[in-house]
């Protein structure tokens, strides 16, 4: 199995939507969450297309400047967005980087506010 195969792989397994995008705003994954999440607001597939048309202005703005934040230092690499009140979860952007600290993209991520219900490894 490529690298690349099992880190979708993981990334397929959250619940929460995660899209991924390089520095030119491109998008170039989702995860199973993210595509079923956004079906409604595409008319085609997302894939090669630019996040910058799916934002109002002032979002736009809002993730520019945190994108810019991100090239100032290798250590700026989480930004909060905003509360999803409908299904109560916070929302991040973060950063990507290399090996070398280099930024090279983005994505986005959803944080759940639930607690866990669940008993603790129940596996039944």
């Amino acid at each position: 199995m490529e690298l690349v195969d099992f880190f979708k792989g993981a990334i397929d397994t959250l619940t929460s939507p995660m899209v991924i995008c390089n520095l030119d705003y491109k998008i170039i994954y989702m995860n199973k969450a993210a595509k079923k999440a956004y079906q409604s607001r595409r008319k085609n597939d997302m894939y090669g297309t630019s996040m910058r048309c799916y934002f109002n202005e002032e979002d736009l703005s809002k993730l520019d400047m945190s994108i810019e934040w991100f090239k100032e230092d290798t250590k700026n690499n989480k930004v909060f967005a905003f509360h999803d009140d409908e299904q109560n979860q916070d929302v991040y952007i973060r950063a990507i980087r290399g090996e070398d600290g280099t930024l090279q993209g983005f994505f986005n991520y959803h944080e759940s506010r639930e607690p866990e219900k669940g008993k603790e490894y129940d596996l039944d």
